[in-house]
C-alpha cells in the first residue's frame, strides 16, 4: 500500500546539506546562517543547501503548482471551498516550511521579447524585484527560530523586500544601507516601518553580525569571507524554474544578472530538480552575465577555484557590483556546461533601452541578463539555442536618480508644443 500524496502546501524538507562535500549534512533546523562549519576553512566557504524527500513528489507537481490543484481540477476542493494556493504556497513541497503569509510572489509575466526570446519580468513581484522569492523564505526561516527580527546589508532590493516581508510577518527590520541609497529605494524601507541605517559599505557586514548577536535578530545577509548568505533562501529562486518550466517547457539556456550568484543556483537548482523527477527533458545552460568592472564568478570560472575575490571598478549596476562571489554560482555554471559571462555599462544601457522600447521598464542591473545574451559574437552559437529566457529582476524605480529630477515645465501655447513634438520626431 502506498502513502498518499503530500499536500502542496506541505514541505518535503529534510536536511541542510553541505555544497563543499554532499555527504556532510545537518538538521533542518536551524536554518544555518554561516555556511558549512565542517567544510568551510579561512581560505574558502562553502554554502550549504536544503534537501527534500524527493520520491513523495507526484508526477503532476508542475499542473498542480499552476493552481494548487492536480491537472485538470480548477474546482477547489468540494465545492469550491478551499482557495487554491497562491505565490510560493503553491510550490510549497519542494521549498522550506514556509511559516509566515505571503504577498503573491511570483507567478510573474514570460514575455516574449523576439521570437524565442522571453524576459522574465520579475519587476511584478510585490516589492518590484525577485528578492521576493528569496524573503518569503528567510522570514519564515526568522519566524521559526523565534527571533524578534531580521537584519539585512543591503543596497537596494534585498533591503526593501526584507522590510516588507518583515512587516506582513510581523516582525522588525534592521536595514544596513549606503549614505547613496536611491531615493525610491529609501521611500520604500520607510513605508514598511524598517529602522534604517545609512553606513559606509565595509562597514554593514560587522553590524550584521553584531546587531545578530546583540538583539537575537535573524539575519539574511551573509556573514562569511566568500559568499554563503542563508541557506534557505536561494531555495525561493527555484520557484522561477518551475513556473518558466510549468508555462514554456525548458528553455535552451538562462541569462540571469549575476551578483553573488544566489539567483543564477536557484534557477540551476529548481530545473534540476524537475529533471530529477522525470518532469522536464533536460537542464538549460546557465549564463551568469556578470558587470565588467568586478565578475568574481567569471574569475573563479578561469581560474578554476570554488570562488573569487576581485576589484571592482565603477558601475553603475550597483545591485550586482559585487567584489566577492560564492561557490553557488560556480556549481550552477559548471553542472550546466554554461559560461560566465562579463557585460559592460554601455551594453546594459543598449539593453536597457531594448526592454523600454520594448515597454519594460527595468534598472540597469536588471538588463545585464540581456546584455549578455546579445554579447559578444563567438557566443553567436549559445544565442541560436531555444528558446532563451532572459531574467529581469527588478523595476526601473529602483535605478540611481531616480526621483531626483523633474522634467521642467513646458510652455503650454501650441507652436511651442509643436516644435518640441517636431524635434522629438513626431510628424516628421
Amino acid at each position: 500500500m502506498t502513502s498518499a500524496l503530500p499536500r502542496p502546501d506541505v514541505s518535503l524538507a529534510t536536511v541542510q546539506r553541505s555544497l563543499g562535500d554532499s555527504s556532510v549534512e545537518y538538521p533542518l533546523w536551524p536554518p544555518l546562517t554561516r555556511g558549512c562549519p565542517r567544510t568551510s576553512t579561512d581560505a574558502m566557504s562553502y554554502p550549504v543547501e536544503v534537501d527534500y524527500d524527493y520520491a513523495r513528489v507526484g508526477d503532476d507537481f508542475l499542473g498542480r503548482g499552476l493552481n494548487g490543484q492536480p491537472r485538470g481540477d480548477s474546482s477547489g476542493g468540494a465545492a469550491g471551498s478551499r482557495r487554491a494556493p497562491s505565490g510560493h504556497d503553491r510550490w510549497a513541497a519542494l521549498l522550506p516550511p514556509l511559516l509566515t503569509p505571503g504577498l503573491g510572489e511570483g507567478g510573474t509575466p514570460l514575455v516574449e521579447l523576439a521570437d524565442g526570446v522571453f524576459v522574465k519580468d520579475e519587476s511584478r513581484n510585490p516589492t518590484w524585484s525577485h528578492k521576493d522569492r528569496l524573503n518569503r523564505v528567510t522570514t519564515s526561516a526568522a519566524k521559526g527560530v523565534g527571533a524578534p527580527g531580521i537584519v539585512v546589508a543591503s543596497s537596494g532590493n534585498h533591503g526593501a523586500s526584507a522590510a516588507a516581508y518583515a512587516a506582513r510577518a510581523g516582525l522588525r527590520c534592521v536595514v544596513l544601507t549606503s549614505p547613496a541609497v536611491p531615493p525610491a529605494m529609501a521611500s520604500l524601507l520607510g513605508a514598511y516601518g524598517a529602522v534604517v541605517l545609512p553606513v559606509p559599505v565595509d562597514a554593514r557586514w560587522p553590524l550584521a553580525d553584531r546587531i545578530a548577536d546583540t538583539f537575537g535578530f535573524h539575519t539574511a545577509s551573509n556573514l562569511t569571507p566568500f559568499h554563503t548568505g542563508h541557506a534557505w533562501g536561494p531555495e525561493g529562486y527555484k520557484t522561477l524554474a518551475y513556473e518558466i518550466a510549468a508555462e514554456l517547457g525548458t528553455p535552451g539556456s538562462v541569462f540571469a544578472p549575476t551578483g553573488y550568484g544566489e539567483l543564477l543556483f536557484g534557477v540551476w537548482k529548481g530545473f534540476a530538480e524537475l529533471h530529477r523527477l522525470g518532469l522536464v527533458d533536460r537542464v538549460p545552460r546557465m549564463f551568469s552575465c556578470e558587470p565588467a568592472a568586478g565578475g568574481p564568478l567569471a574569475a573563479a570560472v578561469r581560474s578554476g577555484t570554488a570562488a573569487a575575490r576581485v576589484e571592482l571598478g565603477p558601475t553603475d549596476a550597483y545591485a550586482i557590483g559585487c567584489p566577492v562571489g560564492g561557490h553557488r554560482g560556480v556549481l550552477a555554471v559548471a553542472r550546466s556546461e554554461g559560461r560566465a559571462l562579463l557585460v559592460d555599462d554601455p551594453a546594459m544601457r543598449a539593453a536597457q533601452r531594448e526592454l523600454a522600447d520594448a515597454g519594460l521598464w527595468f534598472e540597469l542591473s536588471s538588463a545585464a541578463g540581456l546584455a549578455g545574451f546579445r554579447g559578444p559574437a563567438d557566443e553567436a552559437a549559445v544565442r541560436a539555442e531555444g528558446p532563451v529566457v532572459c531574467i529581469a529582476t527588478s523595476s526601473g524605480f529602483k535605478d540611481l536618480g531616480v526621483g531626483g529630477q523633474r522634467p521642467a515645465p513646458v510652455d503650454p501655447a501650441w507652436e511651442s508644443v509643436e516644435r518640441l513634438l517636431r524635434e522629438a520626431g513626431i510628424g516628421a
